[in-house]
């Protein structure tokens, strides 16, 4: 079973992911722009027991449009978010694609919040 390592910049925070992701998505809503500092977010979802995390981390939460809060973990010292729970999904666990600094990870299937797209990335991204 393939095993992928997600850490945070300075190493401190990781999660070890078996198996392929359930999903992976590409989103364009203005909280993952401030979230990641780009334009998109990307995420691997992958079942909660598939999802080993490690480090000191610490939470930020906010409401999302569902009506359910996120629960975001980041590191304490590098500031990198690394996982983060989705509560009206409280099986899976979401990864940060580009912590896993992998570029053979799979591909995003779907893009979401295309009416916050900026003009200049490709409307055919996924």
């Amino acid at each position: 079973m393939i095993l992928r390592t997600a850490t945070c910049a300075c190493g401190q925070v990781r999660a070890a992911c078996r198996g392929e992701p359930s999903k992976v998505s590409l989103c364009h809503c203005l909280e993952c722009q401030r979230r990641t500092g780009g334009p998109f977010g990307v995420a691997a979802f992958f079942p909660r027991a598939a999802v080993e995390v490690s480090g000191e981390t610490r939470e930020f939460r906010r409401p999302a449009d569902s009506g359910f809060d996120v629960v975001f973990r980041f590191c304490p010292h590098c500031g990198a978010t690394v996982w983060w729970e989705a509560l009206r999904k409280a099986d899976m666990i979401a990864v940060a694609a580009g912590a896993f600094a992998d570029p053979d990870f799979p591909a995003p299937s779907q893009a979401v919040y295309g009416e916050h797209r900026h003009a200049w990335v490709p409307e055919d991204l996924v």
